[in-house]
């Protein structure tokens, strides 16, 4: 029995590092924290446009660089500062110099200490003015002393899917995609000094040299931030409930875990798993506080990280060895209630009012074959079900360490030879999140800035595409509404690293170029830049799914009236796309149909009275390539007078691309069927025209 559970064990950690992915890899939850911070940073204030949040992805989404076969993260996190606030150490002189995210006006509120560890209030102070965005601050001390910030004013708006838990404003997407996670959004204040609660933390000593002198300087050197939220104890108390704040550490938790070794991270995604799935972090009727949660995992995991050398993680690598120590080392903790702040040495994150008993217990009966059974079962067992029937159906057996062994091996299998098809619908989900969020939420400077910074981080193409459509939004929202400097910003953002033609003629715009003009340039500069995607795509997928690159290059040439070029384009795309087992989408937003004739327009009006969802899901406002090309075929045949035997094998491409729809494709029907009735058409006046030719 205990040889069929070490094999287990070492099937479970040679499954874990074969199927645990690591960077690059465009992470779908990464994405989704870059279109937050997107979304914050489009919440301008009003009437001032230098004043404005400053979003920062946190939480699991930035911590974690693995990408787990299981999925893992529940939501996406996102902290965000307004840039007008400043929180600074107790008897500090203010500030004469901020980074440049900062306004000309800022209130700057004193961190002052609270009878518990790790929470204080802030206490307003002076306030900060910059006379010349190249000069000092000036600062005016304020009148009231005794004037603290009390709960903060930035509350869940009225949406229906919105919600607020403790300082974060949650959101529902499920309503949009199964495939997006919620999103909690959490105002803070930043504290760019390290806190004096910590100030042990840089120099205490370590014998294991984690984290080392560059970590520690790049945490300090980050601060940290103030969130509005009241300890436990205090929150039904009038005054302290609404004016006691925490300091969080996510900054500095962001850092350390990023520089962890993947069998680090892969523990401390492990344990994390094992308290979920045994509801540890839940009471039996949820009246009382949980016993635990992620942050104890954490905090756990940080200790261990720093108090264990490196060869106790190394040294013949086993995860359910390893999770077995760790689970017993939080078991002593509970059972002396007692588990310090990772970060604040005075501050114990387990205290008397939470009852521990039953927990401790558990967690002290948990040894090695129980978990690798456990682990085997609940964790194995739940990716087999992501698998194919044939790859499942081998998990229904694994009696003995042979059969195991081979079921874990096709999983293992199966993950690798699906990893280039999970990055392209990777990158497919990032076109349509990217797409339809620009299109519905509209840019700003600050916007445009947080979108190039966030998606450069992810992956190469993702910055290309977020231009094109961008560029799109811009000559669109400029031919309704005209040109004026916020436009300028916007587009000396996008343009700022490319496009050296466009650029200097937006410079000699207001003597030299009309609406037209600029529109038509716009447009032309975003059809380069989708085309690049394409070609981007081209080179990386081709062997995933079909990948024409020149599909928008030919919707421009039929939109400026070059059908020539146009047919061929789309011929070519046509023969490419008609038998092919993947199709790509072309997006059918404003931004687009701006480069499209009346039909199309009309008919993707007429999909959304069809079928209402597409106005909810930003998955519905595409038709495939395959599709437009068809279209624009068809349109240029007609156009040109082609014959009608060239025609006819146009129907039938036509008649063989509408069997390969399903009904809920509303737009790609509409649209085939047209061209369809728009070649008949043609087809029965062609021969109404012999007829009478003929009787005369």
């Amino acid at each position: 029995m205990a040889d069929e559970c070490c094999d287990a064990s070492k099937i479970f950690t040679a499954f874990l590092l074969n199927t645990c992915r690591l960077p690059p890899w465009p992470s779908l939850q990464r994405l989704q924290g870059a279109v937050l911070c997107a979304l914050i940073a489009t919440e301008d204030v009003p009437d001032d446009e230098k004043a404005k949040p400053i979003p920062l992805i946190t939480g699991s989404v930035a911590e974690f660089y693995i990408e787990p076969m299981l999925p893992f993260i529940g939501d996406v996190d996102v902290m965000f500062y307004d840039n007008t606030v400043l929180a600074i150490p107790r008897g500090h002189p203010p500030p004469t110099h901020l980074p440049a995210e900062f306004h000309n006006y800022v209130k700057v509120c004193e961190i002052i200490d609270s009878h518990l560890p790790g929470y204080v209030y802030l206490r307003v102070r002076c306030l900060l003015s910059q006379p010349n965005d190249d000069s000092k601050y000036e600062y005016y001390e304020y009148d009231d002393d005794e004037k603290y910030l009390a709960k903060n004013s930035i509350v869940a708006g009225e949406e229906n899917y919105q919600t607020t838990h403790g300082p974060a404003i949650i959101t529902d997407n499920s309503h949009v995609s199964h495939e997006l996670l919620s999103a909690d959004r959490v105002p803070c204040f930043r504290y760019l000094s390290w806190p004096s609660q910590a100030a042990d933390w840089p120099t205490r000593h370590r014998n294991y040299g984690w984290p080392d002198s560059a970590i520690l300087d790049r945490v300090v050197s980050n601060g940290c931030d103030v969130v509005h939220v009241a300890h436990r104890q205090c929150r039904q108390h009038k005054w302290m409930g609404k004016a006691q704040h925490r300091l969080s550490f996510s900054r500095a938790e962001i850092v350390l875990i990023n520089s962890w070794m993947p069998v680090q991270q892969i523990t401390y995604h492990l344990l994390r798993v094992y308290v979920k799935t045994e509801r540890l972090t839940e009471t039996a009727d949820n009246s009382k506080p949980a016993t635990i949660s992620n942050y104890h995992i954490k905090t756990l995991t940080l200790w261990a990280c720093e108090l264990k050398p490196r060869s106790w993680w190394i040294d013949d690598i086993n995860f359910v060895t390893i999770c077995v120590k760790l689970l017993q080392t939080l078991s002593a903790s509970l059972t002396d209630t007692h588990l310090p702040h990772y970060f604040i040495n005075s501050c114990n994150l387990l205290d008397k009012f939470l009852d521990v008993g039953s927990v401790a217990r558990k967690l002290s009966s948990v040894h090695k074959e129980y978990l690798s059974t456990w682990f085997i079962s609940h964790y194995v067992g739940q990716c087999a079900q992501l698998c194919p029937i044939n790859v499942l159906q081998l998990f229904g057996d694994v009696s003995t360490s042979v059969k195991l062994q081979k079921a874990v091996s096709e999983i293992v299998r199966w993950r690798l030879n699906t990893s280039l098809y999970d990055k392209w619908r990777a990158v497919i989900f990032a076109e349509m999140m990217i797409t339809g969020h620009v299109s519905l939420c509209s840019l700003t400077t600050n916007s445009c800035v947080c979108w190039i910074n966030e998606l450069t981080k992810l992956d190469e193409r993702y910055p290309v595409f977020f231009s094109s459509v961008a560029l799109l939004h811009v000559a669109l929202k400029i031919s309704r509404n005209g040109f004026n400097g916020v436009w300028k910003n916007i587009l000396s953002t996008i343009l700022r690293h490319n496009c050296s033609q466009c650029r200097s003629v937006l410079s000699r715009f207001k003597t030299e170029l009309n609406i037209s003009e600029l529109v038509e340039l716009l447009q032309k500069s975003a059809v380069e830049h989708l085309t690049t995607y394409r070609q981007l795509m081209a080179r990386d997928f081709g062997t995933v799914a079909a990948n024409v690159t020149t599909d928008i290059e030919a919707l421009y040439a039929y939109k400026r009236g070059d059908n020539q070029r146009c047919l061929q384009l789309s011929t070519q795309n046509v023969h490419t796309l008609l038998y092919a087992r993947r199709l790509r989408n072309v997006p059918i937003t404003p931004e687009f149909i701006q480069l499209m004739d009346d039909d199309i327009a009309s008919l993707t009006a007429l999909s959304m009275i069809v079928s209402p969802k597409c106005r909810s899901t930003l998955k519905d406002f595409c038709i495939t390539q395959l599709t437009l090309s068809l279209y624009l075929m068809t349109q240029c045949q007609l156009k040109l007078h082609h014959a009608v035997t060239s025609l006819a094998q146009t129907l039938d491409y036509i008649k063989v691309a509408q069997r390969k729809y399903p009904h809920w494709f509303v737009l790609d029907q509409l649209t085939l069927k047209l061209s369809e009735c728009k070649v008949a058409f043609y087809v029965l006046q062609f021969y109404k025209i012999i007829y009478v030719q003929n009787s005369c």
